[in-house]
């Protein structure tokens, strides 16, 4: 019961400051923390000109996707969270992301998760990432989310609290039903969001106190920006990546290291090609 959950296994093995820290910082916007990374679009372009070539229609979302799910393989603490001051290394990858139905401002919205065992490569991540979006886009389709949030939105406000309530006691105890934590898409490693489809700058989207989200990356539309690479500082076509974390799950050595690694797969997104074994959370 307390301390077991189904989406995670809590972690024994952790320094002082780290078990102090969620003590400290109870909730999650306690510890957000923001980077800015500019990224040159001068790599992607390369990249996605030659799977053209090769048939393959690739775009900027499906590379910055597969590089987040590569990232969360490669460094599985990125994969943690907190829950009543325990710290947990999450079961698989999960990956949130919102969807307009129509771009229109009647529209719908809605939410998808993935999961992934993180050993896909970009080619499988981006059939599963597009067909999910292609079903999803449709006006008659409702996914586990749009079902939960429909039958709550029906109920009278004071129910509506009292369940939302329990369902934050269950969780912060562990006894959240399974089947509402896989419906839920605020218990996901990472949201990304791609509000340069709106034609809008990157956004510091904050982290979620219900669930288990430790990650929120979103992607701004393309613009001109100042780049320093090299020792030179130079205007390229770049787009503005937008990271909002959880300071709690790792250090800051582990997340500039993190960040780096990111970065690599910018500039070499055909890295993300091969099947690899993700690293497990050993602690």
């Amino acid at each position: 019961m307390f301390g077991l959950r189904s989406d995670g296994r809590k972690i024994k093995s952790l320094g002082p400051i780290f078990r102090v820290i969620p003590h400290v910082m109870k909730e999650r916007v306690d510890g957000h923390v923001y980077y800015t990374q500019d990224l040159p679009l001068k790599y992607l372009d390369i990249y996605i000109d030659k799977k053209e070539q090769d048939g393959i229609k690739m775009s900027y979302m499906n590379i910055i996707y597969a590089a987040l799910i590569r990232l969360l393989a490669e460094k599985p603490a990125l994969n943690r969270f907190i829950m009543d001051g325990r710290t947990y290394a999450r079961k698989g990858i999960h990956i949130s992301l919102a969807i307009k139905k129509e771009m229109s401002e009647e529209s719908e919205e809605t939410t998808i998760k993935i999961p992934f065992t993180g050993s896909e490569n970009i080619f499988e991540i981006k059939e599963i990432l597009d067909n999910v979006i292609a079903k999803n886009k449709d006006i008659e389709t409702e996914n586990s989310t749009d079902k939960v949030a429909k039958f709550l939105s029906h109920v009278p406000d004071w129910l509506f609290k009292f369940i939302v309530n329990i369902l934050m006691f269950l969780d912060k105890h562990g006894m959240m039903p399974k089947i509402i934590i896989e419906a839920s898409p605020f218990h996901t490693s990472a949201f990304l969001t791609n509000v340069g489809s709106l034609g809008i700058d990157g956004i510091y989207h904050h982290l979620y106190n219900f669930g288990t989200t430790g990650v929120f990356l979103s992607m701004g539309k393309k613009k001109k920006s100042y780049i320093y690479e090299d020792d030179n500082i130079r205007e390229e076509k770049a787009i503005s990546l937008k990271w909002v974390a959880d300071e709690r799950i790792c250090d800051g050595f582990y997340y500039a290291n993190a960040l780096k690694s990111f970065y690599r797969y910018m500039k070499k997104p055909e890295l993300l090609e091969e099947n690899i074994t993700p690293k497990e959370d050993i602690r």
